[in-house]
């Protein structure tokens, strides 16, 4: 058996990873839907069910982007899908939505549970301090 590259945010529904790993993600886990995080992806066509949820990477001020790639994975986990989503090399982008899905499903109180929870599963996760403020602005109370 190879080793994996991406790996299991939440057991048998949420998987994250980079760009590089979609083929054998699908292969091994067939998600329902793949959200693409990256902004420098086109919307290239796709053997399956591909959502482009662009955030720019270096930058400030994505509150909106990153707020739109949380909403969208949250909810079609609350739809009951299997949900893959991967930035190029997933782990600042990556690193980030996984932060905020974890605080708004409940399984974190804390960005930083939150991010020892997704470090525990990827640790390559290196959430950059523009997006690192994002998400303290989106979740002041945690």
């Amino acid at each position: 058996m190879t080793e994996k590259n991406y790996h299991e945010l939440i057991k048998d529904r949420i998987y994250i990873g980079g760009a590089d790993d979609v083929k054998d993600m699908m292969g091994n886990e067939k998600a329902d839907i793949v959200f693409d995080l990256r902004a420098e992806a086109s919307e290239e066509p796709s053997d399956y069910t591909r959502m482009h949820c662009p955030i720019v990477d270096h930058a400030d001020q994505q509150d909106e982007s990153v707020k739109k790639a949380i909403k969208e994975v949250v909810g079609a986990y609350e739809d009951g899908k299997k949900i893959y989503f991967h930035c190029q090399g997933g782990s600042n982008r990556t690193g980030t939505v996984a932060i905020g899905t974890m605080l708004e499903l409940g399984l974190a109180d804390s960005i930083e549970e939150a991010e020892e929870k997704a470090k525990a599963v990827r640790a390559k996760i290196n959430v950059r301090p523009e997006l690192k403020d994002v998400l303290k602005r989106i979740y002041p109370e945690a």
